[in-house]
């Protein structure tokens, strides 16, 4: 195929030696398959960001730092430097969240490099060694939704004890290996302890993991992971070998009407972006 332009310059300085074929495009990034060597990788070109409404960027860069206060003033004027600034950063905080997870463990691509714009790292691949597909694009016995739920949940938690929280999970961005799932797209990942909205969004991720493996396995619907993972999480007791009931006891407090109506706005959000990349992957 054609060399897209942006991986020309990999081409040139040797990084890469053949693209394969385009894999996917999606709103963040393109990717492609590439050869390095006898090696098959992914090369994740980043788009400019267009589409992120301005409410969910700053939750999700909530406390992240910049270089120097000439980026942190520039993104907050929304200058041309400014924006260039926080696209920058949008990008560099998925391959930070990337390294920091695949040290700690948790089922991520490898990542390989990170240069002016592209993401080289693992392609992950199914049985007979083809890129793996989607969740959202399998279907599942019982038994096996009970499984890779259950995988699924113990990487959250591994997640979380390394600090961080995905913000975006659910059956579109978890991809399902030979050996497994694989978590992917990790550009709005926040720092668990430094970002407010940090346990809303864990909620969220573990919610969306629920709702889609109960299609298969109705008793998961009845589930409580999340709340009783933060709360061992709040109190220091959380570990990746901590063993978890599915159910929590919720104390009565009084209602904050602010975070009912965040809620409501967020599952607005997120059901319409759900219906986007359903007609997406229909196209």
């Amino acid at each position: 195929m054609k060399t897209p332009p942006r991986l020309q310059p990999l081409l040139e300085e040797g990084l890469i030696d053949t693209v394969v074929r385009q894999l996917m495009s999606g709103k963040e990034a393109m990717v492609f398959v590439v050869r390095q060597g006898e090696q098959t990788l992914c090369a994740k070109v980043y788009k400019e960001a267009t589409h992120r409404s301005f409410r969910q960027a700053v939750d999700y860069t909530e406390n992240r730092k910049v270089k120097n206060s000439r980026q942190a003033r520039a993104m907050a004027k929304g200058t041309k430097f400014g924006r260039e600034s926080q696209e920058a950063a949008w990008q560099s905080a998925e391959v930070d969240a990337l390294y920091r997870l695949a040290a700690a463990g948790v089922r991520v691509p490898t990542p390989y490099q990170f240069i002016d714009g592209v993401l080289l790292m693992e392609l992950v691949a199914d049985a007979e060694g083809d890129a793996a597909p989607r969740l959202n694009d399998v279907v599942f016995t019982p038994e096996q939704a009970q499984a890779h739920h259950a995988t699924l949940i113990q990487e959250v938690v591994r997640m979380l004890c390394a600090g961080v929280v995905h913000g975006d999970l659910s059956e579109f961005n978890i991809l399902l290996a030979a050996d497994g799932p694989v978590i992917i797209d990790l550009p709005q990942a926040v720092d668990a302890a430094g970002n407010n909205h940090a346990q809303r969004m864990l909620l969220r991720d573990v919610t969306n993991l629920k709702d889609f493996f109960g299609q298969f396995a109705p008793a998961l619907l009845e589930s409580d992971f999340g709340p009783e993972i933060w709360a061992l999480y709040e109190r220091g007791l959380l570990t990746t070998d901590t063993v978890l009931t599915g159910r929590f006891q919720r104390e009565d407090r009084p209602v904050n009407l602010g975070e009912v109506i965040r809620e409501i706005d967020d599952a607005r959000d997120e059901e319409a972006a759900r219906r986007l990349r359903l007609q997406q992957a229909g196209g």
